[in-house]
């Protein structure tokens, strides 16, 4: 991994053996990461996103006009969300995982900003403190989610089947839902 420097503001460049083509992504700061191809030329890389420079100004635009919208919280609510969720979370990682037969080696409370809850490769869970924000149901969907990684470490159409059969054929309905409500930003 690297970072070039730009007029469009820092790239973080990652070469992935994994990678078949070339990824761009504006993260909800607005900072840019391009994955490439290992046999691919960084340089090729940084091309391709300056070819994208009004897609990347319109999703900064979207992003910030989101983030007017989002709702903030208080350092303290972060504390007293801290301890709910290492109170509630873990006994109902368990549960579910018990429940459907998914098996995790780790879980991980953090309080991240970007994503709801993540799967690394060796099945470790990651999940947001601030998942006790939302409805009881979507925080389950959210863990069942992360579940399925365990199983599918993609999003690939045995892993959408998989998640809809657990949540009752609901899955893109649960996706819907929570497009509405956004991580919060701190004060």
């Amino acid at each position: 991994m690297s970072i070039v420097k730009h007029r469009l503001g820092d790239i973080e460049c990652v070469r992935s053996l994994r990678a078949r083509s070339i990824r761009l992504m504006v993260r909800g700061d607005g900072s840019l990461r391009v994955t490439y191809p290992a046999l691919s030329l960084r340089s090729r890389a940084i091309a391709f996103v300056e070819s994208k420079e009004a897609w990347i100004i319109a999703t900064r635009r979207r992003i910030d006009s989101r983030r007017a919208n989002y709702p903030t919280i208080t350092a303290e609510d972060v504390k007293r969300l801290r301890k709910e969720a290492h109170a509630t979370l873990p006994p109902l990682v368990a549960e579910l995982a018990a429940r459907y037969g998914l098996r995790y080696t780790s879980l991980r409370i953090s309080s991240a900003h970007t994503r709801w809850g993540s799967c690394s490769g060796k099945n470790g869970i990651s999940l947001s403190l601030f998942l006790m924000l939302l409805p009881e149901h979507l925080r389950e969907f959210i863990i069942l989610h992360e579940l399925c990684h365990t199983q599918h470490h993609n999003h690939s159409t045995a892993f959408h089947a998989l998640l809809n059969t657990l949540v009752g054929g609901k899955e893109k309905a649960l996706n819907r839902e929570l497009k509405a409500y956004h991580i919060p930003r701190v004060e």
